[in-house]
């Protein structure tokens, strides 16, 4: 159930089958010369709305926004601060949880750790404010690195590499421009810099001359059964 396709009416009947809903989480961010800015949106709402069809499950709009600090000196990245994110998530939930949702899956398909750290915070802040509230936050591409660990061949593969070129050449083939340039950034280990695109300069961790659209589906099939899963993990799960 696609809630941003939905009527008022369709929402109220819904809620009776079920109180779970996935909020997908992305960002604008650089992905490299061939992916698009929205790279980490499409994955996460992608992967809602087809574990949607296994099971029911209401599917938010996404948050296109998230907290990037890596990637906050490369072009076409638009960062949040971890405040905004994590005040934007508890008062979607909130708002959610009036509605009558009980269960709520945040998947983020952006890995950057204060933005990930931000989500948790906000969803730990909400447990004892909420007391019929279950929650989960879950990052999609570890769950893509994980479940796919067969089919990639790039070791360390992580940002416009390997699998998130395979993902978007499969479901957004139109995006992709050209193949990319195998990558790695190199910052120094501990140092804080200030211009973070010297020591990282294509924008890519990975090798997307490695990425089919075959790859893609066979991955992304793969999250989506792990989403599922979990999403009726959630629903089960008692303290």
């Amino acid at each position: 159930m696609i809630v941003e396709e939905m009527s008022m009416g369709e929402f109220e009947a819904g809620l009776a089958r079920t109180r779970t809903i996935l909020i997908p989480f992305g960002s604008v961010e650089e992905h490299g010369s061939h992916l698009p800015l929205s790279t980490d949106t499409i994955q996460a709402y992608e992967v809602g709305k087809k574990a949607a069809r296994l099971i029911p499950l209401f599917v938010a709009p996404p948050i296109h926004y998230g907290s990037c600090r890596s990637t906050s000196c490369h072009p076409g990245t638009i960062s949040i601060s971890t405040v905004t994110l994590k005040a934007l998530l508890k008062d979607i939930v909130l708002s959610l949880y009036r509605q009558g949702l009980r269960n709520v899956i945040v998947l983020t398909g952006h890995a950057g750790g204060s933005h990930r750290m931000a989500l948790q915070d906000a969803g730990e802040e909400l447990l004892p404010e909420l007391p019929e509230l279950k929650i989960a936050v879950v990052t999609e591409y570890e769950l893509a690195y994980r479940e796919g660990k067969k089919i990639v061949e790039t070791e360390g593969d992580a940002h416009a590499g390997e699998i998130e070129t395979s993902r978007i050449m499969h479901s957004h083939p139109h995006l992709v421009k050209g193949t990319g340039e195998r990558e790695f950034p190199n910052f120094p280990p501990g140092l804080l810099v200030r211009n973070k695109r010297k020591y990282w300069p294509g924008g890519v961790w990975g090798d997307p001359t490695k990425a089919s659209a075959e790859k893609g589906k066979r991955i992304e099939e793969l999250v989506v059964e792990k989403v599922a899963r979990l999403v009726r993990e959630l629903e089960a799960f008692e303290e």
